[in-house]
């Protein structure tokens, strides 16, 4: 099986750990070295949260200032245009920032948020 690693530099991992939780992403252990951690979101998706120095360390550059760039959007599927309006609320709730109302593009509907840390997520739709 191919398996995707997301990796993202945090300000707080206790935070954004909890944060991701409360989208229902689970996590197989508490913490992988005290800088890390990991979460599952599917099968072959794995959510990495590192310490910004943590990440930094292992990049060799600086995170990337997400107030004024993106250094990337990622987008997860769901079943139900439902659960992808419940998501993304659920983000707001947590203390994301949702990025507005779904949009609707033939078959696939989509709406965005950004994390704690200023990263953009969108959970997506596709009708098949």
């Amino acid at each position: 099986m191919t398996m995707t690693f997301i990796n993202l530099p945090v300000r707080d991992l206790t935070t954004a750990a909890e944060f991701y939780r409360s989208l229902g992403f689970t996590s197989e252990q508490a913490e992988l070295d005290g800088d890390s951690q990991s979460f599952t979101i599917s099968d072959g998706t794995r959510l990495m949260l590192h310490l910004r120095s943590a990440f930094e360390e292992y990049t060799g550059l600086t995170v990337t200032d997400t107030e004024s760039s993106r250094e990337v959007i990622v987008g997860v599927t769901t079943e139900s245009r439902e659960q992808v309006d419940e998501l993304v609320d659920r983000a707001a709730v947590a203390g994301g920032e949702s990025l507005g109302p779904g949009t609707t593009n033939g078959g696939l509907y989509m709406r965005g948020f950004r994390d704690l840390d200023g990263h953009q997520w969108s959970f997506l739709h596709m009708q098949g």
